[in-house]
């Protein structure tokens, strides 16, 4: 077992020689083996915990939990006993099979979330065990065990550092902080720092980007702060989303009224004396009729084709239902590093004394220019960006960096200040370094050149922390390129422009010189004690840029009535001033302070809160569920380990494709293949297209499924076919062909043009409103009138055989007709826009062909027990399928007489709007 985290100490907050005491260990010798043996068995292994895996027999029981599968599964029994039914009931239970199988495809990905945590273990670990350096697997380390890492390292556990040298650990995947942060083994953290800012503690699976540390390990496996993570992933629930919701209060609702319906005909039919196995068979037919058997294999396909739309625009839905959720989306909380921002640090500003200099181009290409005001003269800035090239390590190549972000970020301004840093740092090898260190927050590099007299020297080139290099200079460099002392006035004005970058939300740089005579210079000397009376250069602005696209997806998000916030690791100053660039609104406030502020409070508040800064991963999934409380339908996107929780919270969690971990891969629904924050956007204009389809296949479903009910109960009432007027197979063929192929039509029909100009609708709002539900209620009845006419009219002249097949045709007819009426309130049928959309007239096509060829193929004549219809009884069924399109024709009518302004808006724009599957 391990420490769990309200056992451990906050080490945070403990001195080395405090933490050194708890742990029982002396870091000259570490620990001995017998003593790793005896806490390997208290803490077990380093390793993050599997969660406990469903059987498969379980996960595929659960599934007949569902009301639908009872009542299918009961009606293939009784088909099979006593009815002895052989097809019909196979048919039944192999379809009770079937949606068993696509429940189990929808099942949750905690365990693979996990599993994708446990693969970032790295292999080995350099420990000081019985006073030996040894390296051994990171899955036996313990806690109180002395670690070395150093740069490219990964940690491989968490810990409190002993010892450090220019330590800096990139932890963005676990803080969501955008740059390296530099470790002290020496500076304290207080009792209620912020993950960030404990500086003299190091975290599992974060990178070391520079120096040397030595740590003793506090805390491993499911006690580190990943762990913590893996713990939260695991008791995760998938959020059930509102479609789902809503098909399961429709579906429950059908049930009742079916099920009242078939208890009023079973007493029917049994009142008049009938044989139980009629009325047995009646009441199958009845039930298999009165579900909805064909909703999850066509909510399936439609959404599964969904899927492949968002997939050409660049995003992988993993779980079929979250493509709908993306249409409802109305909060979208989206994490700032790698997500906005381009994960790239790039120098926007550039100020030498009395001159400032604007720097464009983004990222780590060296395209772009250092511009000046006009008015002012040129001034050669090779002698301010030197520092840039040759104070530094990092090397940009392609686009590619290779070493740490800030120097990168300088890197590349030396290249746009047309200074090559390769042949730079070949022309001036480095001859004694200062390497950075938190303790001086600062570097420093030695090389031989002249100065402008023609003397060698040896020059110091330093870069750092702008209140450490003023603290150490005694002069300026002048633009004229002669040092001036620093009197107070220019000291006054060098705080002003270091506190004006800083208040845009940069990351300041500050750059500075010294020449040492050439003659007697000495590198092993304590170089960082001569590092006084330096002349100070320039001040860089520093910034993670905004992503191009993502200020106008988030206008058009605003537009569309959803509200993004930025959620992140960084300092709150740098936050707002990204989200101001980017047109976020609302105002930044920090992790402790809605940490602090209470559900009622924030549930107050929410609204007015658009950034929220240095946050936890409790903060983010908070955060969800404070914005679910109040209704909304929340996205959630991120790339780190620190995003999954909340990824996995969310109604629809986006994770980064190209930047983000595994971690957040395996928790979100969505995965952004580009990154892009705009394709989010385009993935809820086909969401919402697809959820208008849907509507209008549930529409047509409801109006279907009232008309199978009525014509039953009607059959049994009036006691016409005995009370039964179609055989169980004969409603299966309608479920699965008319109904199914209409389905596909209007589940893929054209998206309207004013989709992405309306506001989400609201999580509770009903899939078929009262008046519509009313509505498809009188169009149910009127299929069951007619089909029972067309029955009650052919069975004493034809028989009952030549009287369902009829029924059987007409009902399939009607079908048919009341799916092209459903496609718009307000537009009649009988006009050009009813022929422009190829999907719906191919599936139109093939219905039409399924009813044909039900009365006239021999071998679904003795599967169904239909038989040939001449001519005079084919008619007989058009005319009678035409009585639907006559009712909802005078309503379209009244409708458009009663608001001739509005008909035109609620005609659908699919008139005029691209092809959903085109736009694709």
């Amino acid at each position: 077992m391990s420490t769990t985290e309200a056992e451990a100490p906050p080490f945070h907050a403990l001195s080395v020689t405090d933490t050194l005491a708890v742990e029982h260990v002396e870091p000259r010798s570490g620990l001995s083996d017998s003593e790793v043996a005896a806490r390997r068995a208290t803490y077990g292994p380093n390793r993050l915990a599997g969660s406990r895996k469903e059987s498969w027999w379980r996960a595929f029981g659960r599934q007949y939990a569902d009301p639908m599968q009872i009542v299918l599964l009961c009606a293939g029994i009784g088909s099979l006993y006593p009815l002895r039914q052989l097809g019909t009931g196979l048919l039944l239970l192999l379809l009770t099979l079937f949606n068993a199988a696509l429940g189990m495809r929808q099942e949750g990905k905690a365990a693979a979330a996990v599993s994708a945590l446990q693969k970032m273990m790295i292999v080995k670990a350099k420990v000081r065990r019985d006073a030996q350096l040894t390296e051994v697997a990171a899955e036996d380390l313990v806690p109180g065990d002395v670690v070395l890492v150093e740069a490219g390292d990964l940690v491989p556990a968490d810990g409190r550092l002993v010892r450090s040298t220019g330590l800096e650990i990139d932890e963005s995947a676990l803080t969501g902080e955008s740059v390296p942060v530099a470790k002290d083994a020496e500076s304290l953290a207080g009792t209620e720092a912020a993950l960030g800012d404990r500086v003299d503690m190091v975290y599992m699976n974060t990178n070391v980007t520079r120096g040397t540390a030595e740590f003793v390990v506090t805390a491993t496996g499911m006690a580190t702060e990943v762990g913590h993570i893996s713990g939260m992933l695991q008791t995760a629930q998938d959020a059930e989303t509102p479609l789902t919701r809503q098909l399961s209060r429709l579906t429950n609702q059908i049930l009742i009224v079916a099920g009242v319906a078939l208890a009023l005909s079973i007493a029917l039919n049994l009142s008049r004396g009938n044989p139980f196995n009629v009325v047995f068979l009646a009441a199958v037919a009845f039930a298999v009729s009165a579900i909805p058997t064909g909703l999850p294999a066509v909510v399936t396909t439609i959404l599964s084709m969904g899927t492949q739309l968002l997939a050409r625009s660049n995003a992988i839905v993993k779980r079929l239902r979250s493509t709908e959720t993306l249409g409802s989306t109305s909060a979208v909380n989206s994490d700032k590093t790698g997500t906005l921002t381009l994960n790239q640090m790039t120098a926007v500003e550039l100020a030498i004394p009395g001159r400032r200099y604007a720097v464009s181009g983004s990222g780590y290409g060296i395209e772009g220019d250092i511009r000046h005001a006009a008015g002012q003269p040129d001034v050669p800035l090779e002698p301010f960006l030197l520092p840039m090239a040759l104070a530094g390590d990092a090397v940009v190549r392609d686009g590619e960096l290779i070493g740490d972000p800030t120097e990168g970020a300088l890197v590349v301004l030396a290249e746009k200040g047309h200074v090559d840093v390769v042949s730079t740092r070949q022309r001036y090898p480095r001859l004694a370094e200062v390497p950075f260190d938190a303790a001086y927050k600062l570097m420093a590099t030695f090389h031989r050149m002249t100065d402008d007299a023609g003397t060698d020297v040896v020059r110091a080139y330093v870069k750092g922390a702008p209140d450490q290099l003023l603290a150490r200079a005694a002069t300026v460099l002048w633009p004229g390129l002669t040092p001036n002392p620093l009197d107070d006035e220019l000291r006054g004005r060098y705080l002003a422009e270091n506190e004006r970058l800083a208040a845009q939300g940069l990351r300041v740089m500050a750059t500075a010189r010294k020449d040492f005579p050439a003659a007697g210079f000495d590198p092993q000397a304590a170089l960082l004690e001569t590092l006084d009376e330096l002349t100070l250069l320039a001040l860089v602005g520093i910034v993670d840029p905004p992503r191009p696209q993502a200020k106008a997806a988030i206008a058009t998000a605003k537009a569309a009535g959803m509200r993004v916030r930025m959620i992140t690791g960084d300092h709150a100053v740098t936050a707002a001033a990204i989200a101001g660039q980017l047109g976020i609104e609302g105002r930044a406030i920090t992790g402790a302070e809605f940490g602090a502020m209470s559900d009622e409070q924030l549930s107050r508040d929410i609204d007015d809160i658009g950034v929220i800064a240095r946050v936890t991963p409790e903060h983010k999934v908070r955060l969800v569920e404070i914005l679910q409380r109040k209704g909304h339908i929340v996205a959630m996107t991120g790339d780190g380990v620190n995003d999954a929780p909340a990824l996995k919270r969310a109604d629809i969690g986006i994770a980064m494709g190209i930047t983000g971990t595994e971690v957040s891969k395996e928790a979100a629904a969505m995965i952004l293949t580009d990154d892009d924050f705009a394709t989010i956007v385009k993935a809820v204009e086909i969401g919402r297209a697809l959820y208008d389809n849907l509507k209008r296949y549930v529409q047509f479903q409801m109006g279907a499924l009232i008309g199978f009910i009525a014509t039953f109960l009607g059959a049994s009432i009036f006691n016409i076919a005995a009370g039964v007027p179609f055989l169980p197979l004969q409603t299966l063929w309608v479920n699965f062909t008319t109904q199914v192929f209409q389905a596909i039509g209007l589940g893929y029909g054209k998206q309207d043009a004013d989709l992405m100009r309306r506001p989400p609708r609201r999580s509770g709002e009903p899939l078929l409103p009262g008046r519509t539900l009313l509505w498809l209620a009188f169009v149910g009845l009127v299929l069951g009138a007619v089909t029972l006419a067309v029955i009650a009219w052919a069975g004493p002249a034809h028989g009952t055989d030549v009287a369902r097949t009829m029924g059987l045709t007409t009902f399939s007819l009607l079908n048919l007709a009341l799916s092209v009426t459903v496609r718009s309130d307000v537009r009649s049928v009988f006009t050009l826009e009813t022929f422009d959309d190829r999907r719906f007239l191919v599936t139109s096509g093939m219905s039409v062909i399924a009813t044909i060829i039900a009365t006239e193929l021999g071998l679904l004549q003795r599967m169904l027990h239909t038989v040939s219809l001449n001519l005079t009884q084919w008619l007989v069924c058009v005319v009678a399928a035409l009585s639907v399109i006559v009712v909802t024709e005078v309503r379209k009518l009244v409708l458009r007489h009663r608001h001739p302004v509005t008909a035109g808006a609620m005609t659908p724009a699919t008139d005029t709007a691209p092809d959903t599957a085109a736009a694709g």
